[in-house]
């Protein structure tokens, strides 16, 4: 609506009209005859008025508001982004905690054996009933995480129903494994790639504005053209012979203004504005210099946790290899049941750091899309 206005500036105003004027005064010679002299004039017509934009002030308010109308979209853009994101990530979240279910109640079946062997070496007297205790509350204790990941991913289901405006319920999905992350990301963004994000293009379009606005300012100060008065019609003194050709009428009044004394409003809505303008200069660099470092950090993250993923998949084959051998070592009465439960916690451990590792990396995806501009196409 500014945008249009702003625009409509630059026509002319058109209105039709219509007026009665009556005038009574005094008459004589020492005016005694107290309003005793009346006239009447009537009007019909269309009347009209224009400013020229001869120095570009009304242009230059025309480029700030059109500024400000794409600033409006750019936010938009902005929110449509952040809402995807967070779609992206909730539904990361939920095959996170989808694979952690898996591997807990993977996890649970171990235990149980393994609490069934600790019970039959109990009965063949090679172990205690301390034992065999420890062993079942592993297990107890891996099983109530299992209603903590159920409640989780209801939750999360629930968030992500809220963010796609429908009610809450199951999100269908695929499994963490069908994800697939990239080995390494391009190093080199070009500001060009930085130009997208909807916050480095609002603070573009704030200077724009701010610079237009500055233009305007400079121009208040030279002289301004203007039809104040521009009307076309009909006028007579009475309504018996109104519409006759000899009582046309037209009108023209137009104006030459130069501001001389204004107070220093001038000067002072041109100080304004140049302050403004430099301002919004500095939100503008700042604004960018951000933006890059929020690309280069999360680069810098992302290749980080694929470096982990070499070493985490040597620590789970060692882990893997340890609770085997430290069962058969048990068997064979070589080691103790506190080696074998720790060899146990630690293999869950790891293998629920290794889904954490890759949702990070594909939480990482997702931020350095909403970092490059994300949009939708």
């Amino acid at each position: 609506a500014a945008l249009y206005m702003s625009r409509s500036a630059l026509l002319p105003s058109v209105s039709a009209s219509a007026r009665v004027d009556h005038t009574r005064r005094s008459v004589g010679a020492t005016g005694t005859d107290v309003f005793g002299y009346a006239s009447n004039i009537n009007t019909l017509g269309i009347a009209a008025s224009w400013e020229a934009d001869l120095w570009g002030k009304l242009s230059s308010q025309t480029k700030s508001k059109y500024a400000a109308y794409l600033n409006t979209l750019e936010y938009k853009k902005l929110i449509q982004t952040t809402l995807i994101a967070s779609i992206a990530k909730g539904y990361y979240n939920l095959l996170a905690y989808d694979e952690q279910l898996r591997t807990t109640k993977e996890t649970i079946i171990l235990l149980t054996k393994s609490v069934e062997t600790m019970q039959a070496l109990k009965d063949a007297g090679q172990q205690t009933a301390a034992a065999v205790e420890q062993s079942k509350a592993l297990l107890y204790n891996t099983q109530l995480s299992v209603f903590d990941l159920e409640s989780k991913i209801r939750q999360q289901e629930n968030a992500i129903s809220v963010l796609i405006g429908r009610p809450a319920g199951a999100i269908d999905r695929s499994l963490m494994s069908s994800q697939s992350v990239p080995a390494t990301m391009n190093s080199g963004i070009s500001l060009n790639a930085l130009a997208n994000r909807p916050d480095v293009k609002q603070a573009e379009l704030s200077l724009q504005s701010a610079y237009a606005l500055t233009d305007a300012a400079k121009a208040a100060f030279y002289p301004s053209f203007s039809i104040s008065s521009l009307s076309i019609g009909l006028a007579a003194g009475g309504f018996s012979s109104f519409f006759k050709p000899e009582n046309l009428a037209a009108e023209i009044i137009g104006a030459l203004a130069q501001p001389i004394f204004m107070k220093g409003q001038l000067k002072a809505n041109l100080k304004i504005t140049q302050a403004q303008r430099d301002e919004a200069l500095l939100t503008f660099s700042n604004t960018l210099l951000v933006a890059g470092q929020e690309v280069s950090d999360i680069l810098y993250t992302y290749k980080a946790l694929i470096s982990k993923n070499e070493w985490r998949d040597k620590q789970l084959e060692s882990l893997t290899k340890s609770a085997d051998y430290t069962q058969q070592l048990l068997r064979a009465g070589e080691a103790t049941y506190t080696e074998v439960l720790n060899a146990q916690k630690d293999l869950l451990a790891a293998q629920l750091s290794k889904t954490n590792d890759k949702l990070d990396q594909l939480t990482q995806s997702v931020n350095l899309y909403k970092a490059l501009g994300g949009g939708v196409q």
